[in-house]
């Protein structure tokens, strides 16, 4: 960052009670694009590398100082006791920093849609025009609600006036206060000092600051945003869903210019601290939260929701829910797979349809293709996990692990009581319950010989549509014995990987 770009401190506003959220969130704590609205405007401030940050809180400070030290640690937190206007809260900030001198920024910490970009514009201008005051502004198409740049004959600016203290010309202007500022800071405590409340209001305004600054003959600047739309705020429910559209827009077109296949942008939502690299396709339906990252090659979606993910090139996630899972290189998920945290897919692995996932590992080549819950396990490579298995890893007090070797072979509707280890090589018959290890190469049996009970349909369901249709089927095998098996006289079957697994 140049010296024409960079500022002694950064002051965010972020005090008020935001009423009209009708929310018990504090205002500039929803979130949007991955981030809190006082988390989008330090990440624009950041990049101007001021000294010292400071963040003005006041309704629900608790939550959100605490929201601050998670995501900048740096800021530091001032408390405006008692919520008397923008003015006082500037005054509040300035007086934390008694020996600050420098050119300060001020900006509104419910403005998502501010960028570096714009800010270092603001700040290069303010040095350009050796100002000691300069407002950020913008033409808007409806000024409905916003304070007015006031200009000379000159094109100087003379004063911010509120709508609420405007006259009926001044509402016409369309030049608007964007809420960003900024001074020297030696001028902006001395006028900050003599600020009235005698407006609407009845609050000292930081925008009544330019007038006294214009009648003492100092130099001061106004500068237009180039996009307008960066000076958006949000006081309602209506313009955050407004600010979140405006922003995914801006991420998708930045991902679509780069490289990446966004089939329906108006169903496709990426956080702005998503990574998608260049020949990624994103179909539609597709969330991506969080730190989600996916690499090129990959396809995700349709009807897909990532939050802390991994995708790897080449890898397909279908109709997948996931969260904290890591997907290899080439590996399959989906369709109707929910991966929970701790999940972790090797390369070319796969997890199917109505498979559910959590702090496990499928080894390179493995399968658990469909109706199965995975849990706290090691699958190793190659392995084949039949449909409907159970890893019952939960014992009603404390969580365990079980370990699958190397192409192994788990039959159908097996299920694996943890703790317990399947060797390398080794099968498990369908319908078991493994409850103790099976070493390698072997086959793990455990189940009940099948008894067929003669006539028992005849006997405790008569007249049902069961008892006619057994009954039909006795009376044709009486009449074909040679065509036919008697009922209830099925042969024993052998405990085979042919006959027992669903490969």
């Amino acid at each position: 960052m140049s010296p024409q770009q960079s500022v002694a401190a950064v002051v965010v506003l972020a005090a008020g009670q935001g009423t009209r959220m009708r929310s018990t969130t504090p205002k500039v704590l929803h979130e949007l694009g991955g981030r809190s609205m006082l988390g989008h405007v330090l990440a624009a401030t950041a990049p101007l590398a001021a000294g010292t940050t400071l963040v003005v809180v006041g309704s629900g400070r608790e939550a959100v100082e605490e929201h601050l030290a998670a995501v900048a640690p740096d800021a530091r937190a001032v408390v405006q006791e008692e919520q008397r206007g923008s003015g006082h809260a500037a005054q509040v900030a300035l007086e934390a920093v008694p020996d600050l001198e420098g050119p300060v920024l001020v900006v509104n910490g419910d403005s998502p849609l501010l960028t570096t970009g714009t800010l270092a514009a603001l700040v290069a201008a303010h040095h350009e025009a050796g100002s000691v005051f300069t407002v950020l502004t913008a033409e808007v198409g409806d000024p409905t609600g916003l304070g007015r740049i006031v200009r000379g004959e000159d094109g100087a600016p003379r004063a911010i006036v509120e709508e609420k203290d405007a006259t009926a010309q001044q509402r016409a202007i369309r030049e608007v206060n964007a809420g960003v500022y900024v001074a020297n800071a030696a001028t902006l405590r001395r006028v900050l000092a003599g600020l009235s409340t005698d407006n609407a209001q009845g609050e000292q305004y930081l925008t009544d600051a330019l007038a006294p600054l214009v009648e003492g003959g100092a130099p001061v600047a106004a500068v237009a945003a180039q996009d307008p739309v960066d000076v958006l705020g949000c006081n309602d429910q209506r313009e955050l869903a407004a600010r979140r559209r405006t922003l995914n827009d801006r991420v998708l077109d930045a991902l679509m210019v780069a490289g990446v296949t966004v089939v329906d942008p108006a169903t496709t939502w990426v956080d702005v601290t998503a990574s998608v690299l260049p020949g990624a396709r994103l179909l539609p339906g597709v969330q991506l939260h969080g730190t989600t990252t996916v690499a090129a090659g990959a396809a995700v979606g349709p009807d897909t929701t990532l939050t802390d993910c991994t995708v790897g090139e080449g890898a397909t996630v279908v109709r997948t829910h996931a969260t904290g899972a890591e997907i290899g290189p080439g590996a399959a998920v989906g369709p109707f797979s929910y991966l929970r945290p701790g999940t972790r897919l090797a390369a070319r692995s796969k997890v199917g349809a109505f498979v559910e996932t959590k702090n496990a590992v499928v080894g390179e080549g493995s399968k658990v293709p469909h109706l199965s819950y995975v849990g706290d396990a090691t699958i190793g490579r190659g392995a084949n996990i039949g449909a409907a298995t159970v890893f019952v890893n939960y014992d009603g007090v404390a969580k365990h692990h079980t370990t699958i070797g190397d192409a192994v072979r788990v039959g159908s509707d097996t299920m694996l009581v943890a703790p317990v280890t399947v060797g390398d090589g080794a099968y498990t018959a369908a319908g078991s319950v493994i409850t103790q290890d099976v070493p390698p190469g072997a086959m793990g049996v455990a189940r009940a010989k099948q008894r067929n009970v003669a006539g028992w349909v005849g006997r405790r369901r008569p007249g049902s549509a069961a008892a006619q249709a057994a009954a039909a089927a006795t009376a044709a095998a009486a009449e074909d014995p040679a065509g036919s098996r008697p009922a209830g006289d099925a042969p024993d079957r052998p405990a085979d990987p042919e006959a027992t697994h669903e490969q």
